[in-house]
């Protein structure tokens, strides 16, 4: 099914341009949205790369908020085929006949009946109109004969404007019922024009179907699901403030020192061997022993002080190697593993001491406390700060977890029909989010960029992330709808001093803004920080290591 272009009345007016979009995407704008955004998956055209869209709201909250965060900034498209729909709002001669229906993922379908008196009534718009500019030889201006005037003009062009001046004057009548629900952008007339032109001709009236993405219903498992939540937050031992701060304590003073050669002994803990690593699978029967490529390495340099890190018992099994000895042992992968291929393998490894160091490390006294860390006068105020570093990491990993956590568990509570137009644009902005972080870290080509930004890609994208798209807009709306229910309130300042600062952000950088989308995606950001605060203090949270 073909979708119509429709643009401004006045282009159609130019008749000697005879292009005429009929299979594009209608697109309604709404208010101060319509700034260019990345192109939906079928779009023809390639990413727009800009930092407006992208993140979704209050999962960030700790830190300064994004404008641009909220999945439901839904922009103008940035087709070429697109074009801002003037809609007129003049009274009908003579009521339309709309007929809707409601349809998966949260989209209405209106059947519009436009009966032959409005059509009538367009025409004779489009006439004169058309007499207006109209610049025929032997007639003054305004003075050409209706016949005259379609022949000269031609009567297909007449006919396609009439069907646009049509769809312009009642489209606004049409979507009555659903204003205020529609989504911006979704909204999109899903009859072919040929169609419509065809219906025009034979019976003087016209029919059409639109499609428009409503709000989405928040429907709870129960009306106080989301009080009193019980929630198990793990913990990652390595942000674990106290040893952190030992492990990062030692990382300093182990840079003070230099290697040394071992020349009359074996390998000890402390020491760093190079090693070279070769692992096969153990089977009795030999036919079958295959090499682990991913348990190999060349001229690895391993440090003993980071055992904990390396497949349990691979340390013990090389205490005591010399340089230029092998040693050959079985080790099992535990079930724990990261790698979930070798998990529960039987290994036999063999390892080669290609060379062998020793630290020299310098006294461990308050001599060296300025070369830890600057400005320190006793190890103990080196430990005291690195500590207090590692306290403030940790509780900031805490929080970030613990509301990942709730928000995790608020998707489980809800049941909502996603529309489509609000999945691929929450899709888009995480995409936008990752592409931008790439080329932050690895300086992308044209070439590159337009690779990973093509239209391929992005589908791939969404498809991939589709589970993870829909709980984040899962998220999203259960913390707007519990802002709501709980009445929560933001300091008025805070809003102010937000929308200033993501201001200033903006202009620092060069990049075009709009002053009202970022109140309100500020807005929205500070609602979820709100609302995750609440959650926090009502909920029952048990932390564990893991």
């Amino acid at each position: 099914m073909e979708l119509l272009s429709t643009q401004t009345f006045t282009t159609f007016l130019r008749y000697f341009n005879p292009s005429l979009s009929s299979n594009s995407v209608l697109l309604l704008r709404r208010g101060n949205n319509a700034q260019r955004r990345p192109p939906s998956s079928n779009s023809n055209h390639s990413f727009k790369l800009s930092s407006h869209h992208f993140q979704p709201p209050f999962l960030h909250h700790h830190h300064h908020p994004n404008p641009s965060s909220s999945p439901f900034t839904v922009s103008a498209s940035s087709s070429s085929s697109s074009a801002t729909i003037a809609t007129e709002n003049d009274r009908l001669p003579a009521d339309l006949k709309v007929t809707q229906t409601q349809e998966p993922n949260s989209r209405i379908r209106l059947h519009v009946e436009v009966p032959p008196i409005v059509c009538e009534d367009c025409y004779k718009r489009v006439i004169a109109e058309f007499t207006k500019l109209a610049k025929i030889p032997g007639f003054r201006p305004g003075k050409v004969p209706e016949s005259i005037l379609v022949n000269y003009v031609g009567s297909k062009n007449v006919k396609k404007a009439t069907v646009e001046s049509i769809l312009r004057r009642t489209l606004s009548h049409a979507m009555t019922s659903v204003t205020g629900k529609a989504l911006p952008d979704s909204v999109r007339i899903a009859t072919n024009f040929a169609e419509m032109e065809e219906t025009y001709s034979s019976l003087g009236s016209l029919r059409y179907d639109i499609i428009v993405d409503v709000a989405p219903e928040i429907k709870w498992i129960s009306d106080n699901a989301y009080k009193n939540l019980k929630i198990v937050v793990e913990i990652d031992s390595e942000v674990d403030a106290q040893r952190a701060s030992e492990q990062e304590f030692r990382r300093r003073y182990k840079s003070l020192g230099s290697l040394k050669v071992v020349v009359d002994r074996g390998l000890q803990v402390g020491d760093v061997a190079v090693i070279d690593i070769s692992a096969t699978t153990i089977d009795e029967d030999e036919s079958n022993v295959k090499n682990i490529p991913s348990a190999e390495s060349k001229g690895f340099n391993f440090d003993t002080e980071d055992g904990d890190k390396v497949l349990p018992g691979f340390l013990d099994s090389i205490i005591g190697i010399s340089r230029g000895d092998t040693k050959s042992f079985p080790l099992v992968f535990p079930e724990t593993w990261k790698q979930e291929n070798l998990r529960g393998i039987h290994a036999q490894f063999t390892v080669e001491c290609k060379e062998l160091f020793y630290r020299d490390l310098p006294e461990l006294d308050d001599s060296i406390a300025d070369k830890l860390i600057p400005g320190c006068t006793t190890v103990e105020q080196v430990k005291d700060l690195l500590l207090q570093r590692c306290l403030e990491v940790e509780q900031t990993a805490k929080e970030q977890a613990t509301d990942n956590a709730i928000l995790d568990q608020l998707s489980k509570l809800v049941e909502v029909d996603i529309p489509q137009s609000l999945f691929e644009e929450q899709g888009r902005q995480l995409y936008g989010a990752s592409l931008l972080e790439i080329q932050a870290n690895v300086k992308l080509n044209e070439q590159q960029l337009e690779g990973l930004s093509s239209p391929k890609a992005v589908k791939e994208y969404l498809d991939h992330q589709k589970d993870n798209i829909k709980n984040l807009i899962k998220q999203s709306l259960a913390v707007g709808d519990i802002y709501r229910r709980e009445n929560l309130q933001f300091a008025t300042e805070d809003l102010t001093k937000e929308v200033e600062n993501s201001i200033a952000e903006f202009k620092s950088q060069n990049q075009e803004y709009d002053e009202e989308r970022v109140k309100d995606q500020v807005q929205q950001i500070l609602e979820g920080a709100k609302v995750l605060e609440w959650l926090r203090e009502h909920a029952d949270i048990q932390y564990v290591t893991r």
